[in-house]
């Protein structure tokens, strides 16, 4: 039975089931699923789940996606961990094993392979995904105004239908 902290946005057609755990003012938006079944799913608090991501699972491969991360639309995050404030970009797929360190970019379209690893401050594109250099002082100033950007619409949204709670 999935676990919901405060404040979080669920968009109507969005599935979220099985061991989910989502983290205070976390968003998953339209066509998104989050699919616990075979392991556990923690979403961090003020991350969003973006349009059509898939966020799975496998026999002992968990997801984890840490706080103030940005999943962009269509990403598939499958058995991986993805560190605090990071990006992760259109179409990404992130294989079983895979991780990406705090403060992160992974390019849209990339594709880490299992077991793959990335430190923080990693700029990772392409297929397979490959570290390209460290994340500038401007893309990580980049990183946080898109948590932040996802936040204020999570809010708007919640304040629409009533479900926002105040501090």
């Amino acid at each position: 039975m999935p676990r919901v902290g405060k404040n979080v946005f669920i968009a109507e057609n969005a599935y979220v089931i099985g061991d989910v755990e989502l983290g205070d003012y976390a968003s998953v938006w339209y066509g998104a699923v989050l699919r616990g079944d075979f392991a556990p799913i923690v979403i961090g608090s003020h991350t969003s789940i973006q349009e059509n991501c898939v966020v799975h699972t496998d026999h002992g491969f968990p997801s984890k996606v840490g706080s103030h991360v940005t999943t962009g639309h269509t990403a598939v995050i499958h058995g991986a961990s993805v560190g605090d404030h990071c990006i992760i970009g259109m179409g990404a797929l992130l294989l079983n094993g895979a991780s990406v360190g705090p403060e992160s970019i992974v390019g849209a379209g990339a594709v880490l392979a299992e077991g793959k690893e990335f430190p923080a401050r990693s700029l990772v594109l392409g297929v397979p995904g490959k570290l390209l250099r460290e994340v500038t002082d401007q893309e990580l100033a980049r990183i946080y105004s898109n948590a932040e950007t996802y936040l204020g619409y999570a809010r708007e949204y919640l304040e629409a239908r009533g479900q926002y709670e105040e501090e």
